[in-house]
């Protein structure tokens, strides 16, 4: 009986340490079916029946549902009810985390005590160390003259100090809320003071998300001056928080940003947003003080059933705004509002979207706003005849306020038939037929009177596709694979009537990606017609560990289809030769897409990507060069290198460097470079960045920025900010 007390006081013990690790880090521990059996080790246990002890002396070793108790000695006094551990005290929980002290008393029914020479291992790397603790109210701990680190610390002389920690004269742990509050808090870096605050609060590590301060940024830039950042994290759920940030720019002025985010089982949430006064201004060619904001977001919510309801947001109310500060460098933003449904295969949906331009070119009037767009395509679960089914119909109406306003419905219905044939031969018949209505209204001109016409248009087409893989085996888990690749596609010509404008058909680029397709232009508004056929080759090789493929077709027609423009690589009756030739290997990515003109065996379009790995360091090169053909919404030719590097040079140290230059008038465009440290407790970097282009008319110059980013980790949990604020300012704080 009296071994039994001795247990249930040294296992009350662990509850003073670490009661707050191993129960919110696992769960309440679960009984066993012997939750009353504990082991004891020790050298000897001694019962003075005269004063009412009893005592397990020498390496004294405890264990109860996974939590091991360490100590020289462990006395249980029955009269006073007190609980005394000495010598080399420390204990384990089942999440691994330790505490250690080198005396440590328990009173009142143990719920309080005392403890001199606290130390605590928590989680991976934090330490937790003072002079003297105690326990009170059964919740609270408190220490004096602790310290606290996150950093690991090296064992070799000399080198001991952590590389930074906080000192303070006392400390309060409140078990319930999960918060450490330091009181007379000195920050210190290697072991220089760099900051003194009266008070510092953080959560314990067992805590996932909890409010605070984040990291700031500082840094100068030509277009706003010096400024500085500081973001605020606010934790209202365990699945919806929010950041707020303020920052001021010497010539920029004063800006708040905020960001929220939430989640749920059928859905979520997402919204950043930012609002800004320049007294300065000068933004879009007006001087004087001026006020912007943007506001992005993205949400889906679940209406019963399979029906869901979603938006996507992208707006701003100055189209140089964004640029200016840095926070977008999109120069067309798409709104989006939809319902939709979608059952087994089939999917049913209602659209809307409104556009905006960012260019200094860009002229409103002639944005349209799509309202309504109309998607539903049905796959049946079943084969139709054999064959695989589906029908698609899809309707659109655009509306402009220059009144060139267009309404377009299709439907197409395609019936497809794969057959595998002796020898591994893979054949695939198609049957499809198509319909569009359309309704094109035009304003009156200077020279010509409005209009208001309806056009039709109906099309079929028979595809043969055809496939036979040859493999061959290698030694080393090698293999190969050659596989030629044709299509006959039998249409009527024509099908494109006079009157009909192209408004989704212009975003064209003939690549291997739909080389192999019988609809090789997006959209619906253009339609490729007539006899063709597309002819190509597969090559592959799988080595252990990587692999690399080639691919490239050409297209050819009994004669010219006039959509294709000249610079298309599709004029005449054969196309140019598109293909890929890729190698992946698990420390290097290699891609080269290419064009060859079919006249003369020139490169009309070439792009190259290589990723390298190696450890913490990477570098990315890319290389792009295109003709203005192969460009729309009206770009010139493009004939750039990109290169990004981030080398890991000595232990924890990074170098960071990129570029973007413009090959053909040989001119920067960005750079970057920079150094940074980052381990398990500090994250810094310094950067410099410059950006050569500039937009006149918006009033976006060439600039040139310097941003220093530092951050204190205090574990391996999602959010963890310190927070200088002397009491909860935020209410939640969420496991």
């Amino acid at each position: 009986m009296k071994i039994r007390l001795l247990l249930s006081a040294a296992l009350a013990f662990l509850a003073v340490i670490l009661p707050a690790q191993s129960s919110r880090a696992q769960g309440p521990a679960k009984p066993s079916e012997d939750s009353d059996q504990a082991l004891l080790q020790a050298d000897e246990v001694v019962y003075d029946g005269d004063a009412q002890t009893v005592a397990a002396v020498g390496h004294v070793e405890i264990v109860d549902q996974g939590r091991i108790l360490n100590a020289d000695s462990v006395t249980y006094d029955q009269k006073s009810d007190r609980v005394t551990a000495d010598g080399h005290v420390s204990v384990t929980d089942v999440s691994g985390n330790v505490a250690f002290a080198d005396h440590v008393v328990l009173t009142d029914h143990m719920r309080d005590g005392a403890l001199r020479g606290f130390g605590a291992l928590i989680g991976k790397n934090g330490r937790l160390a003072a002079a003297s603790a105690q326990r009170i109210a059964g919740r609270l701990v408190i220490a004096n003259r602790a310290v606290y680190s996150p950093c690991k610390i090296c064992n070799q002389p000399g080198q001991r100090t952590p590389l930074w920690q906080v000192k303070s004269e006392r400390v309060v742990y409140d078990q319930e809320k999960h918060r450490i509050r330091f009181s007379g808090a000195t920050l210190e870096f290697s072991g220089v003071p760099v900051l003194y605050t009266p008070v510092l609060t953080a959560p314990d590590p067992t805590v996932r998300y909890a409010s605070g301060l984040l990291a700031p940024d500082f840094g100068n830039s030509t277009k706003i001056g010096y400024f500085a950042r500081v973001p605020v994290y606010i934790a209202l759920g365990s699945t919806t928080d929010a950041t707020v940030a303020g920052m001021y720019a010497t010539e920029g002025g004063e800006m708040i940003e905020g960001e929220y985010r939430a989640r749920w089982n059928n859905g979520g949430m997402w919204l950043q947003g930012s609002l800004t006064y320049n007294p300065n201004g000068g933004l879009n060619g007006r001087p004087g003080a001026q006020t912007y904001d943007h506001l992005f977001g993205s949400g889906r919510f679940g209406l019963g059933g399979n029906w869901r309801f979603g938006f996507d947001a992208q707006l701003t109310d100055n189209p140089a705004y964004m640029r200016f500060y840095d926070i977008s460098f999109l120069d067309r933003l798409v709104n989006d509002l939809f319902v939709d449904n979608q059952t087994g295969r089939s999917r049913f949906a209602v659209l809307g979207y409104y556009f905006q331009g960012l260019r200094s070119t860009d002229v409103v009037r002639d944005i349209p706003f799509v309202l309504p767009r109309l998607q539903y395509s049905f796959i049946p679960t079943r084969n139709v005849l054999g064959g695989q089914f589906r029908l698609d119909v899809d309707s659109v109406a655009l509306t402009r306020g220059s009144s060139s306003n267009d309404q377009r419905l299709t439907e197409e219905a395609i019936w497809k038939k794969p057959l595998v044939l002796p020898g591994g031969q893979l054949w695939t018949f198609v049957l499809a037929g198509r319909g569009d209505e359309y309704h094109i209204q035009t304003p009156a001109t200077a020279t010509a009177g409005s209009s208001d016409q309806f056009l039709n248009r109906g099309t079929g087409y028979a595809e043969l596709d055809w496939r036979w893989p040859f493999i061959a085996e290698g030694g080393a888990g090698r293999s190969y694979i050659l596989e030629p690749i044709a299509q006959i596609i039998a249409q009527p010509y024509g099908g494109n009537p006079k009157g009909l404008r192209n408004e989704d058909s212009a975003d064209f680029e003939f690549d291997e990606n739909d080389v192999f397709s019988v609809e090789q232009i997006p959209g619906y508004d253009l339609l490729e017609t007539g006899p063709r056929a597309n002819i190509g080759l597969r090559a592959a090789a799988l080595f252990l560990g990587g692999e690399a493929e080639g691919v490239f077709g050409q297209t050819y027609r009994l004669k010219p289809d006039p959509i294709f423009g000249a610079g298309s690589g599709e004029t005449g009756t054969s196309s140019d030769i598109v293909g890929r030739a890729s190698i992946k290997f698990p420390h290097l990515n290699f891609t080269d897409r290419f064009d060859v003109d079919r006249s003369d065996g020139t490169l009309r379009r070439h792009e190259v990507y290589v990723t390298g790995t190696y450890g913490r360091s990477a570098v990315q090169i890319s290389y792009v060069q295109l003709p203005p053909e192969a460009l729309t919404l009206g770009l010139g030719n493009r004939h750039e290198i990109n290169a990004q590097a981030d080398i890991n040079f000595y232990q924890d140290w990074q170098a960071f460097a990129a570029m973007r230059r413009d090959l053909q008038t040989n001119h920067m465009l960005d750079t970057e470079f920079g150094l940074g440290y980052e381990n398990e407790c500090l994250a810094i970097s310094l950067a410099y960045r410059r950006k050569f282009t500039s937009d006149p008319l918006l009033g976006v110059p060439p600039s040139t920025s310097v941003i220093l980013r530092f951050s204190l980790k205090t574990g391996d949990q999602p959010v963890q900010p310190f927070s200088l604020f002397p009491q909860d300012v935020f209410a939640s704080i969420h496991p």
